[in-house]
């Protein structure tokens, strides 16, 4: 505040001495008061001099409070021909504010003079003056509360006095004692003062508003002195000193060295590093021996301690506590109940499997003086001449060892270096009572679950009820028990061990007076998640009015709420419908739809904790006339079907048709003259090709087969010596189309057409045992008259039929100037292996 101060009036000589030399004594401004109030009004005036060349008549005075114009002021001419302006400020609201005089001046303003105006409180009375004899400074130190900002440079004094009869009256003035900027304490050395000799003590502020003293102390400085804590540890073990008993701690203190000759008194607190305990007070100590034994406390605990001390039995202060000391109590055997649980597992005739659980009861906090438990088995009938066999030595709150099968007790102890507790003996009953009924969970929160049942008659005296991560967790793996000794509850709470969405399979087996019901167990989540997601749907049939839906049911899970399968489906013009099924369903029927009609459908599963939704399938009705259609279609196509089967098989099997379509003409290089001889009898059989040189003329080889229907001496039998007068009936003539322009000259056959031209007549029976013959014609008729052109791509020439004939018995004419003998010079037969009886045994 006063740093403020300083600077602003700093400024304002720095800003006077600024002002022009032309108007230096110009004006100046008078105060009410400089310093008011804050909130109060405060009155300025501005007198300019008649000797101020530059002012004119007309000159108007301007008032300024820091940055802001303040309205025009009451200005007159004063008898001397002083200008006067009085302006008067209402409220004075900041503690600092600097005030200008100013004239117009040269388009601008001139400042003529600057006032600094204050604002404040004056200063309230100070409180709470208290002082203590510090024995290592030797001074007597005293401290007050100021109060609130007074907004104004403020002082303060520590004044005092020796005084007599209780300071009433005043022997000796001390010094005054004036605190730091900012403190509010202040020392009085050792010199200024007389122990055991009455002082008077205040406290005085000030201000320019005002003057405030708060009340007088009337002290002894020895009445005040404030002793340091003395030095608290653990006492020593040495063989002079008692160990201390269980749950006890000793303890030594040393005082403080410069308080020796001063008697005093010591308080101790106490309390456990566990947990956030309240601390315990005791005191006060003994001041001689300067040790104690402080006793009461939870055996091998860790105790924080601390300590503080008064002149006693004068008046004085207390000091402050003491720096902490950590001590751990003393052990002592372990006093706590054991609670069991037991599985067993037959291994063979003669050995079991034991598994046993126990908890320390009372709870945790009671139960860290342990350090370890033994289970030992001791045989019947040699208690006391036989030491117990140890089963197992742990620290951990399960066992598991092997037993004869005759063996029906253990003994369990908790152990720690002063001893053991209790022996706890523990039987292994049969499963004979009957179990709990309709066993239920519920999750009440993701860290809890709520198990109940139905009791079970007789009633039981208590139930043991076991939790763990279900499967696929390994059975038995980290499993948490507890007992219940009401055997009237239906229900229980677990918590301890519980994680959200977690299996937990829980079992509960309730316990008789000499033994045990069955166990019944369940599957729980401690809080269930909805399915991930839902079946697909698909299509199976589908109508003009309806639809048949299938989809794969999701498999239910252990401790899951079972699932609802609900489809939704939308019809063209958008209005919803759905329906719901349970868990086992796979297929549904949307009836009384719309023929040829889009609908949008999808399914969604849901349980207990949410639903998932099936991707959105889309289908369209069958139109109502369609299947008709599809059915005379379908009835017109196998009728079709069955008209060309009956046609082929009408034109396959017909004799007189037969090979009509596709003769069947053996390979002339792989095969015999025998091959050519038909099968069929009384049939003829014409193949007529088309000419290869005119189109006009369609055939160009006819084969006509004959067979005779019996034996007839024919036009050769008569003459003897031509040498043929055995040759058979049946006559085979090849004939090949000529040229045409040698028709003119060439003999005419005996069948008399004129179409044809006769090469060579093939002679012989299918019957006869002989071999058939052939007489080659002298004729002069080329085999093939001229070059033919090549049949085009598509035209299967070979395979073209030509009109039935009436077959002609063809007979050799000498006139035709003929000779018998085999064929072997004839054009077409000339690439056939021709042999003996059987290459020609057909003819």
């Amino acid at each position: 505040m006063v740093g403020l101060g300083t600077w602003s009036l700093t400024r304002a000589v720095l800003i006077i001495l600024l002002l022009s030399r032309s108007l230096e004594g110009c004006g100046y401004i008078n105060l009410s008061t400089p310093v008011v109030h804050l909130g109060d009004a405060i009155t300025a005036s501005c007198i300019i001099s008649q000797n101020c060349g530059y002012l004119d008549s007309e000159s108007q005075i301007v008032w300024r409070l820091g940055e802001e114009l303040l309205p025009g002021g009451r200005q007159q001419r004063l008898p001397d021909g002083t200008q006067e302006s009085t302006i008067t400020l209402p409220h004075l609201n900041d503690s600092l504010a600097l005030l200008f005089c100013s004239l117009p001046w040269s388009k601008g303003l001139q400042i003529l003079d600057v006032a600094e105006l204050r604002a404040g409180y004056p200063p309230t009375t100070p409180s709470n003056l208290s002082c203590l004899m510090n024995l290592t400074t030797e001074s007597l130190i005293c401290q007050w509360e100021p109060g609130p900002d007074t907004r104004l440079p403020t002082n303060y004094t520590l004044k005092s006095f020796k005084g007599l009869n209780d300071c009433q009256v005043q022997e000796e003035a001390i010094p005054d004692c004036i605190p730091e900027d900012g403190q509010s304490h202040c020392s009085i050395p050792r010199q200024h003062m007389r122990l055991y000799q009455a002082m008077g003590i205040w406290v005085q502020a000030e201000n320019v508003l005002g003057t405030r003293k708060s009340l007088q102390l009337c002290l002894d400085p020895m009445d005040v002195v404030k002793v340091e804590p003395s030095t608290l540890r653990a006492l020593d073990p040495s063989p002079e000193v008692t160990p201390p008993q269980p749950g006890c701690l000793l303890l030594h203190w040393e005082p403080w060295k410069p308080s020796l000759h001063i008697e005093q008194k010591c308080e101790l607190r106490y309390r456990p590093q566990l947990g956030e305990a309240s601390w315990a007070l005791v005191g006060p100590l003994p001041s001689k021996s300067f040790q104690h034994e402080l006793c009461g406390l939870l055996p091998f605990t860790a105790y924080t301690l601390q300590m503080r001390c008064i002149r006693w039995p004068l008046s004085g202060l207390w000091s402050d506590w003491g720096p902490s000391l950590v001590l751990i109590s003393s052990k002592q055997p372990p006093n706590v109940t054991l609670e069991t649980w037991w599985r067993q597992r037959q291994l063979n005739s003669s050995t079991v499997d034991v598994q046993l659980f126990w908890k320390p009861m009372p709870p945790e906090e009671d139960s860290k003086q342990i350090q370890g438990y033994l289970v030992s088995w001791e045989p019947s009938g040699q208690a006391g001449v036989v030491p117990p066999t140890p089963l197992c030595n742990t620290t951990e709150l399960n066992c598991t060892f092997n037993l004869p099968s005759e063996v029906q007790e253990v003994v369990l102890v908790a152990y720690n270096t002063a001893g053991t507790s209790q022996p706890t003996p523990v039987i292994f009953s049969e499963h004979r009572g009957p179990p709990v009924g309709s066993l239920h969970t519920m999750a009440r929160d993701p860290h809890s679950l709520w198990v109940n049942w139905e009791p079970p008659s007789p009633q039981p005296r208590g139930y043991v009820i076991e939790w763990g991560l279900g499967p696929p967790s390994p059975s038995g793996s980290h499993k948490t028990w507890k007992m219940e000794h009401n055997g009237s509850i239906t229900g229980t709470l677990l918590q301890e061990n519980i994680r959200p969405f977690q299996l937990y399979e829980i079992t509960v087996t309730p316990l008789y007076q000499d033994t045990m019901g069955s166990s019944q167990h369940i599957y729980a989540y401690s809080q269930e998640t909805g399915p991930l997601n839902a079946p697909e749907l698909r299509i199976n049939q589908i109508g003009n009015n309806w639809a048949c839906l299938e989809w794969v049911p999701q498999a239910p899970e252990l401790g899951k709420s079972p699932l609802t399968y609900t489809i939704f489906w939308t019809n063209p013009i958008g209005q919803s419908f759905s329906i719901t099924l349970n868990a086992s369903s796979h297929e549904y029927v949307l009836h009384n739809l719309e023929p040829a009609s889009l609908y949008h459908i999808h399914l969604m599963a849901a349980n207990q904790a949410g639903a998932a939704n099936s991707t959105v399938l889309t289908l369209k009705t069958i139109a109502s006339e369609e299947p008709e259609l599809h059915v005379i279609l379908i009835l017109l196509g196998l009728l079709v079907l069955l008209i060309c089967f009956c046609v082929t098989a009408w034109l396959c099997c017909r004799p007189s048709r037969k090979n009509s379509l596709w003769p069947s003409v053996p390979d002339p290089a792989h095969s015999s003259l025998g091959s050519w001889v038909p099968t069929t009898t009384a049939v003829e059989e014409i193949y007529r090709l088309p000419s290869l040189r005119d189109p006009s003329m369609p055939t160009i080889t006819n084969i006509t087969v004959l067979e005779e229907e019996e034996k007839k001496p024919g036009p050769c039998e008569a003459n003897d010596s031509s040498g043929t007068c055995g040759l058979p009936t049946l006559v085979q003539a090849y004939v090949l189309q000529g040229d045409q322009r040698a028709l003119s000259i060439q003999p005419q056959p005996q069948s008399g057409n004129s179409d044809q031209v006769l090469y060579g007549k093939v002679l012989g029976s299918s019957t006869g045992p002989g071999p058939g013959y052939y007489i080659r014609c002298d004729s002069t008729q080329p085999l093939l008259g001229g070059l033919t052109p090549s049949p085009k791509s598509y035209e299967n020439l070979w395979f073209q039929t030509s009109p039935l004939r009436t077959p002609e018995l063809l007979v050799p004419n000498h006139e035709d100037d003929c000779v018998f003998g085999p064929l072997l010079d004839f054009p077409l037969l000339q690439g056939l292996q021709v042999h003996g009886v059987e290459g020609l045994g057909g003819f």
